[in-house]
């Protein structure tokens, strides 16, 4: 019993004061009738559980499986255990079997009577693979800046972002578009930015995006884009996600993207591409001196100078 309700305190309150004073002083005090005591006295044992209602369901269907239908299928089922429910039922009808193939499947199963489908096995999934210097591979993804965050209606504006999964420290950078052209002039200043702070970009893993690569694209599925060839000629490894695996995706600037949306564009507004870089800029700089459970709570500068040997 998972619970004990008002009627059911309320009935042990009625069969308590019955068994004291009888069941017509009963009847009285409580408004009952005489049967519906008797009925609860009849069940009660002393425990309120007992008093609880039972299920009221019907234990048969009028148009039910009679036994000798029942009878049928298992005779036919136990000389061709391998047969598929439609041939079954096909069979059945032959002998005068009336029911549907739905009904079938349901008193099949209820039996007993249908194959077991083998278990799934369980997804474990792989560790994801961890980074052991900076600039081993750099995550890079857009964000498409929120039309309530532009003063100016008709013009759109995108963030690109790059973060290096090793020391997490993070580049901004906006643009008007959001193409390879976009994407090949971010590539070139992250190599820059980073550079500046000894780290040297290896690999630099995104999504499928059309920004990004032509891998689905169904004309220009062999054609490079600007900024694959960017890539080509920096020196620099371009890795691609497994598409539609949330957990293969670019987590890390995903979730920087998250909090820029919820802490930054939320109670911001831009009235130029120039504008958004010069509050991108600041945003960055806070960014990347705030402190990281991740980096055992030091911020991505303090994590990067304890990296990184300078000359």
């Amino acid at each position: 019993m998972n619970s004990i309700t008002q009627d059911m305190k309320f009935r042990q309150s009625l069969m308590k004061y019955a068994e004291k004073y009888g069941v017509s002083r009963a009847s009285r005090k409580y408004n009952k009738g005489r049967s519906y005591i008797y009925f609860w006295k009849n069940r009660w044992d002393g425990s309120v559980e007992s008093l609880a209602e039972k299920s009221k369901r019907p234990h048969h269907h009028p148009n039910e499986h009679t036994k000798e239908e029942i009878e049928l299928i298992k005779r036919y089922h136990r000389r061709n255990p391998t047969l598929e429910l439609p041939e079954l039922w096909h069979r059945l009808r032959k002998r005068g079997y009336t029911r549907c193939l739905e009904s079938l499947y349901r008193v099949m199963k209820r039996l007993g009577l249908l194959p077991e489908k083998p278990k799934k096995p369980t997804y474990k999934a792989k560790p994801y693979e961890q980074m052991t210097y900076p600039g081993e591979r750099v995550q890079v993804d857009v964000k498409v800046v929120p039309r309530k965050c532009i003063a100016n209606s008709d013009m759109k504006l995108y963030q690109y972002t790059a973060i290096d999964e090793y020391t997490r420290i993070r580049f901004l950078y906006g643009y008007e578009e959001q193409s390879t052209y976009s994407s090949a002039d971010f590539a070139k200043r992250l190599v820059k930015w980073y550079k500046r702070r000894g780290i040297t970009v290896k690999c630099i893993q995104t999504d499928n995006g059309f920004e990004f690569t032509n891998r689905f694209s169904p004309s220009r599925k062999d054609k490079k884009t600007l900024f694959e060839n960017t890539l080509y000629q920096l020196g620099i490894k371009h890795k691609l996600i497994r598409p539609y695996t949330p957990r293969h995706n670019n987590g890390k600037v995903e979730r920087s993207h998250r909090e820029d949306h919820n802490k930054f564009y939320s109670c911001h507004s831009f009235y130029s591409c120039a504008d958004l870089n010069v509050q991108l800029a600041a945003r960055l700089n806070r960014t990347n001196n705030r402190p990281m459970r991740p980096l055992n709570w030091l911020s991505p500068i303090e994590f990067l100078m304890d990296t990184v040997q300078y000359d």
